[in-house]
């Protein structure tokens, strides 16, 4: 199987790019991503409306492209995990981790034997569907596929320590809406208190040798960011970007009215 992407470029001690798609499903989408430079990909199934079909799609589609596609599912239940990775996902991001004990029962669901307990389909588009050698398909997927575990509420903060030290999560992810939520400071990005959480979960991070990530929808914020720690940037959202480019431009238009 190719090598992940995002693996890669962290071990080469480099900043992933990525882009959250949760509107724009479409057939276009994979090249049109590929054509901006993109490294990775985040498809949404928690917030969009991007269902398992389409989902396959996207899949699909992001095969002709070196693009890692991570799929961003409901819950942590083991279904949508397992549904996803045979439909050939690069890896998972799970929304709201709040204790250990649910990032470990993600990993036992993303992974196969001796790491986890993911069933064993093999021969379908996860494989291109061509029926690999299983015991060296098993280890190269262990090896390869991504656990991006969100950081979105107080408790995962209490625990942080435990959840980053877990054999298989690979990114502490800030969702920084729910997470100043939770703090009671919502979408207050620059309070000290924010501040602080996010150098927490990106020097838990670096103290335990995996990625800390998160979603700027400015250039400006992902610097400030990525000044913190941050070395897996997803930039805005799909219809984020549309909407402010086209506004801009309308704007503009506007002014020689």
């Amino acid at each position: 199987m190719e090598p992940n992407r995002i693996r890669k470029l962290l071990a080469e001690g480099k900043t992933p790019l990525g882009h959250m798609i949760m509107e724009f499903g479409t057939r276009g989408i994979a090249k049109v991503a590929e054509s901006a430079g993109l490294d990775f990909v985040l498809l949404d199934m928690e917030h969009g409306g991007l269902d398992m079909g389409r989902i396959a799609d996207l899949l699909a589609w992001f095969k002709s492209t070196p693009i890692a596609p991570i799929v961003r599912v409901p819950s942590s239940d083991y279904h949508f995990i397992a549904r996803v990775m045979d439909a050939g996902a690069a890896g998972v991001m799970i929304p709201n981790v709040r204790s250990p004990e649910q990032a470990r029962r993600v990993i036992t669901a993303l992974r196969y034997a001796p790491d986890g307990d993911r069933g064993l389909g093999l021969g379908s588009a996860h494989n291109d569907y061509i029926r690999p050698n299983p015991v060296e398909y098993m280890a190269d997927a262990n090896r390869d596929n991504l656990f991006l575990c969100q950081i979105e509420s107080t408790k995962a903060l209490d625990d942080i320590e435990a959840i980053a030290s877990l054999p298989g999560v690979d990114a502490l992810w800030v969702g920084h809406f729910d997470l100043t939520q939770s703090m009671g400071i919502v979408g207050e990005f620059d309070n000290p208190l924010f501040i602080d959480a996010l150098k927490k979960v990106a020097d838990a991070a670096k103290r335990h040798g995996i990625a800390a990530g998160i979603q700027p929808s400015d250039a400006e914020r992902a610097r400030e960011w990525m000044a913190l720690g941050y070395n897996l940037i997803s930039y805005s959202v799909d219809f984020g970007v549309y909407s402010a480019a086209l506004k801009a431009s309308i704007d503009g238009l506007r002014q020689g009215d």
